[in-house]
């Protein structure tokens, strides 16, 4: 009886030991900033031998689509399983902190016994616990696990093909130097070049580049898999492959249309691991696919149970939930703009709401306007001389919602949201997108200022719309935003929402009353009473927005003078971008506005986005053409 008493003692040990034995590897090969021009995707002008192997040895997705067009807010959900919206990490360029409950999900392989290596981009917009990575850096490699028997997760990040491998004459040469003559592109045959770009030698060699960039990609993705092979784990690993979002263009990269997050996704699994018929060669599949979805897929195929905060769904393996209906998207503040758009897209359609519809598309920002594309867009629109589908981005405000058939118009053209027949499914994909934003509880309509502000009262963002008071201003927020862009027939509920008592809810209430312009006249008493009353500087911000848009600035100038001077990051910006949009009016204090051209190293990265739009402000004001950092 006693030995037997230590067998039994031994057995589940031994039965965990030949249990990890079978778990899968599984690697991911990841590239930034590309759409799906890939043979295998049906382009053709695409060179790419290696990954389209791989999709005829798995499976093809034909409807991934990423949370964000751009990459860090994408990044941080894609290591979490959670949106940008619900964790803070959506404004470009933010530091989020989160609770302890929220992990990176290669944590939960790690401590199943996986060996984790990152090579080697983060950018996940918080810090990473120390327990994320056994190794990430340049240097990481499933190769330097020290136990060979033990299971890897490896994630290889390309960055070749970033946007600035198109901007950047000297990293394009670099990236592609070892293509052959028969790897290059004739920039002028390239059928798939967007009718929203003009058709210029420019703009195609662009064009061009993307796709050179991508061979070159794909000869770095097809060294990996050779390693693979090399190493006899060919067979024993799950590759994935995708893109962060779409090609770093403009209208694609840092947008929410299906040319900024509609990604390719390719994974191969072998035979030993398949579930049913997963994995099976040559799969076309047209299940819709978020790529917060990604790192709960990875620890379903590892038989890691998945945390129950987690947003994002499984799609291979086994016990899977019902395939998504919806994928969703945000945009927040790209750099030094603020953009607040949401997106809901199905099987066919694309819904896209604007928060901020008097904002134009192109609002000027540094980083887009170095590239060539951008440069020539808005040349020949100031010139008049850009095609409609091109010029229409230079319009200067927005639909409030926009509605596309994305297989009859996939370059998403035809705004399809005032048109009767279409009643019912805008009626489907705006309901989709309002309860989206409630039950994800969207910090993305929480005004930045208001986001830190609350930070640093409960020590992260997650839980600032959570918790049964939270929850129900949390509503009242989403409605409110929602009717900032609602039109005149909101002016009384938005007067009203200034009494709100949550700053967050009063905010877009002012904001709301900015937007109807002189028809929110009767609140101007309100209004003035929230600029010199109300304890939350972006409220007042709004408030004073709003008084210049009823022709009232006399009062709101000095409250935006005294913000851009002393107020702390982001409302400085906010009172920067309001003198921006307010053209003329912000000519009595062209001075102060000057004064804000100087960095202040106090403040994160010098301050250099109040001085980007401060700078792009004075050009305007003064006709002149000064650069800055």
């Amino acid at each position: 009886m006693k030995y037997f008493y230590a067998f039994a003692l031994l057995l589940p040990t031994a039965l965990f030991a030949q249990e990890e034995n079978t778990k899968p590897n599984i690697l991911w090969i990841s590239a930034e900033d590309i759409s799906a021009h890939f043979g295998c995707y049906g382009d053709p002008h695409a060179i790419t031998p290696n990954v389209d192997q791989l999709a005829k040895e798995g499976m093809r997705y034909t409807h991934a689509f990423t949370t964000a067009g751009v990459c860090a807010p994408c990044r941080s959900g894609i290591i979490t399983g959670m949106y940008q919206t619900t964790i803070g990490t959506q404004h470009m360029r933010c530091v989020a902190k989160l609770p302890e409950m929220i992990q990176p999900f290669p944590t939960y392989l790690r401590q199943t016994g996986y060996y984790c290596s990152n090579n080697s981009k983060q950018d996940y917009q918080f810090k990473a616990p120390s327990g994320t990575w056994d190794a990430s850096n340049r240097k990481a490699h499933w190769r330097n696990r020290e136990d060979k028997s033990k299971p890897f997760f490896s994630v290889f990040n390309f960055t070749g093909c970033h946007e600035s491998g198109i901007a950047s004459e000297e990293k394009y040469r670099s990236v592609t130097k070892d293509l052959t003559p028969d790897q290059r592109q004739n920039a002028d045959e390239l059928t798939t070049f967007p009718p929203y770009y003009p058709d210029s030698p420019i703009a195609r060699e662009d064009w061009k580049r993307n796709y050179e960039l991508i061979t070159a990609m794909d000869a770095w993705a097809g060294n990996l898999i050779q390693q693979l092979k090399d190493d006899g784990l060919y067979e024993e690993t799950i590759i994935f492959f995708w893109s962060d979002h779409g090609v770093g263009l403009p209208r694609a990269k840092r947008w929410l249309y299906d040319s900024g997050t509609h990604i390719p996704l390719v994974v191969r699994i072998p035979e030993k691991y398949r579930t049913g018929d997963q994995g099976e060669p040559g799969i076309v599949v047209d299940q819709l696919v978020s790529s917060i979805d990604f790192g709960p897929t990875v620890l379903n195929l590892a038989g890691v149970k998945i945390p129950q905060h987690v947003q994002g769904e499984p799609f291979l393996g086994k016990d899977l939930p019902a395939p998504r209906k919806y994928v969703f998207g945000a945009r927040d503040r790209m750099d030094e703009r603020y953009d607040i758009i949401r997106m809901v897209r199905n099987q066919r359609y694309q819904y896209i709401r604007n928060y901020e519809p008097l904002k134009t598309f192109y609002q000027y920002m540094n980083t887009p306007e170095t590239g060539a594309t951008m440069k020539v867009l808005r040349k020949r629109h100031e010139a008049g001389e850009l095609r409609p589908a091109a010029n229409f981005y230079f319009s200067p405000t927005k639909p409030v919602e926009e509605l596309y058939d994305c297989e009859t118009d996939p370059y998403e053209l035809n705004n399809l949201a005032d048109q009767p027949e279409y009643a019912e499914i805008l009626k489907e994909l705006r309901n989709a997108h309002l309860n989206w934003v409630k039950e994800t509880r969207d910090l993305g309509l929480v005004a930045e200022p208001i986001l830190v502000e609350r930070e640093k009262e409960i020590g992260h963002r997650y839980g600032i719309l959570r918790g049964e008071k939270a929850e129900a201003a949390a509503d009242r927020l989403a409605e409110t935003a929602v009717l900032a862009s609602s039109g005149e027939s909101a002016t009384n509920d938005l007067i009203a929402a200034l009494d709100d008592e949550d700053s967050a809810v009063r905010y877009w209430g002012a904001t709301g009353l900015g937007n109807i312009g002189m028809p929110a006249i009767k609140a101007d008493q309100k209004l003035k009473e929230i600029l010199l009353n109300d304890d939350s500087p972006i409220v007042q911000i709004a408030a004073a927005r709003a008084l210049c848009g009823i022709s009232q600035p006399e009062k709101a100038l000095p409250v935006l003078v005294e913000h851009l001077r002393n107020g702390e990051q982001w409302e400085r910006l906010n009172a920067a971008i309001v003198l921006d949009e307010i053209d003329e009016q912000a000519i009595p204090v062209i001075p102060e506005m000057h004064l804000a051209l100087k960095p202040r190293s106090d403040l994160y990265a010098n301050g250099k986005y109040v001085v980007r739009v401060i700078n792009r402000a004075l050009n305007q004001l003064e006709a002149t053409n000064r650069q800055v950092p």
